[in-house]
């Protein structure tokens, strides 16, 4: 297998201890600064401005990390969902501003969603149609402006679910991610399928994947080769993929990017 070249999610601050190892193999970067409410109360332009000066001269490919705090894409209440939308048509903007090609948001479905899939009709045509109505103007923006909003999966016990919600809604600016840690615990807690069948069944619609390992206990956000995850499978299911997606350590202390790299590549997964 051909190792794959990954980069990192980090703050705009943090950007400076890492630059010459993302910029010098033009790494993927994705920002997260844009996950935060003060962002776009204060106005998105400021933190749009600091990003572009700081990632001068970056030749990679560029994301962001919407946000998420308190914002359900599934939003049902007419009123909430309106508001919620128009957060994230402000954050998918922000992201065309400033030259991304994904932005990261959050999978509405849970243990719920999955247990009574078929016990009040079809409750996954149900969510995609309130996802539609929410996110209708950040993908139309998107649609617009180059940008990819990808799915990540948060709670979700199954691979398929969020699969098939992406193919109701038929966005071409509407995507998958997929976040090993969070696939990983659901395999402990909740008996889903491991890793890299989260891989394999997204298909055409993986665009982007963070990379972080756990102990399938908690979302630890740990430097690989520091819990459970059988990487040398999930990357055997990544080199598969047909679209080569985006592929980022987000852990939960930029200062093990290093290590977190290290262990991969002599692993001989990832350079």
């Amino acid at each position: 297998m051909t190792p794959l070249k990954i980069g990192a999610a980090l703050k705009i601050d943090e950007l400076a201890s890492h630059r010459d190892w993302l910029f010098d193999a033009n790494r993927d970067l994705e920002l997260q600064d844009f996950i935060f409410a003060d962002v776009y109360r204060e106005g998105w332009q400021a933190t749009v401005d600091r990003a572009l000066a700081a990632t001068q001269g970056f030749g990679g490919r560029l994301g962001i990390h919407g946000p998420f705090i308190g914002l359900d894409i599934a939003a049902g209440d007419p009123d909430a969902a309106e508001a919620i939308g128009r957060r994230y048509a402000e954050a998918a903007d922000a992201a065309v501003a400033l030259g991304a090609g994904y932005m990261v948001v959050h999978s509405p479905f849970d243990n719920w969603h999955e247990f009574n899939r078929h016990n009040f009709g079809d409750v996954v045509a149900k969510v995609a149609e309130d996802v539609r109505r929410v996110l209708g103007p950040a993908l139309a923006r998107a649609e617009a402006g180059g940008l990819t909003l990808v799915v990540e999966n948060i709670k979700d016990i199954t691979p398929a679910i969020r699969r098939e919600m992406v193919d109701h809604i038929g966005s071409p600016a509407l995507a998958l991610s997929i976040d090993t840690g969070h696939a990983a615990i659901a395999e402990r807690a909740s008996s889903a399928p491991p890793v890299d069948v989260f891989v394999r069944d997204a298909g055409a619609q993986l665009r982007h994947v963070h990379l972080q390992d756990t102990d399938g206990y908690a979302d630890r956000h740990w430097a690989p080769g520091e819990g459970c995850i059988p990487w040398p499978e999930v990357f055997r299911a990544l080199a598969d993929a047909e679209h080569a997606p985006h592929l980022v350590l987000e852990l939960r202390r930029h200062t093990d990017i290093p290590a977190g790299f290290a262990h991969l590549r002599d692993l001989g997964l990832a350079v």
